[in-house]
């Protein structure tokens, strides 16, 4: 039985989310393992390198599945294709590794979060943007942001407030490019906590329209209470960019 490895692309917009949930199987998992089991002719399971939340959009979302197919690389892409609704797509597909594991061979994540500034609504982009009616400080917002690059305990970032597993995390790079309206905030890691980069959109929003300034930033670190953080930004504004499974610096310029 081989082991494939798939990049896709999805407007999480109409989904509950990554991940198959008993009571609806409105998720991009189970769509995906629906469509994989008609194929495969029996139940087949997907690996995903992570959850996203319901609403959140995904530009290279990994995942892994073993199935027995007697065609190609390309043919199996097709069928697939063929089968999914207009929001999903697949971007790769190739044989890995039998020990290939999309979630736990994971070493880098990088997230984008698109912010929509100015009295001008996002009109084509409201359905992906968080609209600020007012320009926000962006070289205030970039000296919070430094504050959290390294190796540092999110709790306070962390929406799960029962959580009791490890909250510490490294965040590699936070970089904020402005292209007329559209803010984009990238931030690169090695795995993030429970709606954590919305989180820190938010608090990097607030320290933008001033509620907020960067010296408080360590003190909201330190603390590790998620009520000392600002507000979380809504998940339509987010978009899993790329997964890495080698040096994410690998490629940059540079570098």
């Amino acid at each position: 039985m081989q082991n494939y490895k798939m990049v896709l692309c999805y407007d999480g917009g109409r989904y509950d989310g990554w991940q198959k949930q008993g009571n609806t199987d409105n998720t991009i998992q189970a769509k995906l393992e629906a469509i994989l089991t008609e194929i495969a002719g029996v139940e087949t399971e997907v690996f995903g390198s992570g959850r996203t939340d319901a609403g959140t959009h995904a530009m290279g979302q990994t995942v892994n599945f073993r199935m027995d197919w007697p065609g190609t690389e390309e043919e199996l892409r097709s069928a697939i294709h063929r089968r999914m609704p207009e929001d999903m797509g697949v971007l790769s597909l190739e044989q890995a590794d039998p020990r290939f594991h999309a979630r736990l061979n994971a070493k880098a994540k990088t997230y984008v979060y698109t912010v929509w500034m100015g009295e001008m609504p996002p009109v084509f982009w409201r359905k992906y943007s968080f609209w600020c009616q007012k320009e926000l400080d962006l070289a205030a917002m970039e000296q919070a942001a430094s504050v959290f690059l390294g190796t540092h305990d999110f709790k306070s970032f962390c929406a799960n407030k029962r959580m009791k597993k490890s909250t510490v995390r490294t965040i590699y790079k936070i970089e904020m490019t402005q292209e007329g309206h559209a803010l984009r905030i990238r931030f690169t890691g090695n795995g993030f906590l429970y709606q954590m980069v919305r989180i820190l959109t938010g608090t990097l929003i607030e320290v933008g329209e001033g509620k907020k300034t960067p010296a408080e930033m360590a003190d909201i670190l330190a603390a590790r209470e998620r009520e000392k953080a600002g507000f979380t930004a809504p998940s339509k504004g987010l978009l899993l960019e790329k997964v890495y499974y080698e040096d994410w610096r690998k490629g940059e310029e540079g570098l």
